[in-house]
């Protein structure tokens, strides 16, 4: 009897710092070097777009930032899943993967608890002032402190657009702050314990600290636009977790040079990097980070695990949990793909 080829996993090179070491720290590999009939490989090259080439051969992928197209599958006989070290999968065109019979998983169990801690610590330290405290300490400045007065979160209203995975989370961390909770999710089937689900438009009106917690997708595209942000409260702050785009910056700019709103908590952008003249950079009522507040040890090892595991598991033939485009479960190509590993 032949024995089975083996499963091939390649992981995009952006994991790698220059000096050949994995920027993320333990992403869980361990797990794919002890899976059976596994083996697993650095693609050669860094692309910002996987070329049809480099995935040749390759029957699994762990994709980081690379975005993958449908010139990317154009001959992706082989390639049975794309397994993208996170929970966004923007950089994925998910329709052309279902065309070509791949699958495409997420790692939702491994950001849940590090991004919505991430939302919990904009919301406390814009709260508290604590960037402008921290600038006027260095700065010498403690006479000023008077002028940056915080304000106590009990009684407040927390809202939150997208009450999911992360979104849910979210709320139960905050739990102990004794606020009341909002939220606003039209594809949400049941309701949550101690979230009143409300209308955006009021979630808007009434939230004190509004966070941002949903997917990016056509219909989520500056979702938060000028006119919805007109109807925000002028004390609130906006916190956003999820993706930069799903918030007009260029509005958001003007509302908070104006004082239309209180101030703004954002790890995520337009564009990125954030380019260095952007005026979002010039004022004191934002705090920023560079996609990377949830990036912790805890973070990239939970993520990198759930990512290897759903690889893991259609090597052996079982269906990984967190499939992005469950009906390609039904393509002939992707049931002749899994023929070879079962």
């Amino acid at each position: 009897m032949t024995a089975a080829a083996p499963f091939r996993i390649g992981l995009t090179r952006d994991f790698l710092k220059p000096d050949g070491t994995i920027g993320f720290g333990d992403i869980g590999l361990n797990l794919l070097a002890e899976a059976p009939n596994v083996t697993w490989e650095f693609l050669p090259e860094h692309r910002p777009v996987l070329g049809a080439d480099q995935i040749a051969g390759f029957d699994g992928l762990l994709v980081l930032a690379p975005k993958v197209t449908a010139e990317t599958l154009s001959n992706a006989d082989q390639l049975t899943i794309i397994a993208r070290f996170g929970v966004g999968y923007d950089n994925v065109d998910v329709s052309a993967c279902t065309d070509a019979g791949v699958m495409v998983t997420i790692t939702p169990d491994g950001v849940r608890r590090p991004v919505a801690v991430s939302a919990i610590t904009l919301l406390l330290a814009l709260s508290h002032k604590l960037l402008m405290k921290d600038r006027l300490t260095r700065a010498g400045r403690w006479s000023e402190k008077l002028n940056y007065m915080g304000q106590g979160v009990r009684g407040r209203t927390l809202g939150v657009i997208g009450v999911g995975n992360i979104g849910k989370e979210i709320f139960q961390l905050a739990a102990p702050f004794e606020m009341r909770h909002l939220g606003f999710d039209p594809f949400l089937k049941n309701p949550v314990e101690g979230v009143e689900l409300v209308s955006l438009e009021t979630l808007l009106q009434q939230s004190d600290y509004l966070v941002v917690s949903c997917a990016l997708t056509p219909d989520t595209h500056h979702l938060l636009n000028a006119s919805r942000l007109r109807m925000m409260k002028p004390n609130a702050y906006l916190i956003n977790v999820a993706r930069g785009p799903i918030i007009d910056q260029a509005a958001l700019v003007a509302a908070l040079k104006s004082g239309q709103i209180a101030g703004a908590g954002l790890d995520v952008f337009d564009v990125e990097p954030i380019a260095v003249d952007d005026p979002l950079l010039t004022l004191e009522n934002v705090i920023l980070s560079p996609h990377a507040i949830c990036w912790t040890d805890e973070c990239f090892q939970n993520i990198g695990r759930s990512a290897c595991q759903s690889l893991i598991d259609v090597a052996t033939g079982k269906t990984p949990a967190h499939i992005v485009n469950r009906d390609v479960l039904t393509s002939t190509d992707l049931v002749r793909k899994l023929e070879r590993h079962r």
